[in-house]
């Protein structure tokens, strides 16, 4: 993807600009993005909400698999959460194509408490992808 299609894919995302997801790094078949876990992020008991954590590392299967070129979605995703994240967090989501047969891709997506002493898995993200015609 060049630099202006890129640019064009993230200004158009408006629910992870919304959140304040950042696009850190992008190649072929990965992306890293960054978010920090703000108040309105925060559930019942204190802890970054799940669904949020879940939109950071689906953000970033998104930019690792439309990083080819032709416009992808996710057919399916899972999450298995880790560890908690907490209010004022910055958390990394590094998303890795592990495969691509035909029109599909398995991408695997990992999310991170960036911590400067060492990182901590906050969650496992595995992701399957799917080519679309793109609109007419």
């Amino acid at each position: 993807m060049t630099k202006p299609e890129l640019s064009a894919l993230y200004e158009a995302d408006a629910a992870a600009r919304a959140i304040g997801i950042e696009l850190s790094e992008m190649s072929a078949g990965r992306a890293v993005l960054r978010m920090r876990v703000t108040e309105s992020m925060i559930n019942g008991h204190g802890l970054a909400h799940g669904g949020y954590v879940f939109l950071l590392a689906d953000t970033a299967f998104a930019y690792a698999c439309n990083s080819h070129g032709p416009p992808t979605v996710a057919s399916g995703a899972e999450i298995t959460f880790v560890a908690p994240a907490r209010l004022g967090e910055e958390l990394v989501a590094t998303a890795v194509e592990r495969t691509r047969f035909g029109r599909n891709g398995i991408y695997d997506v990992t999310v991170d408490r960036a911590d400067p002493t060492g990182a901590t898995v906050i969650a496992e993200f595995r992701g399957r992808s799917r080519v679309v015609a793109p609109r007419p």
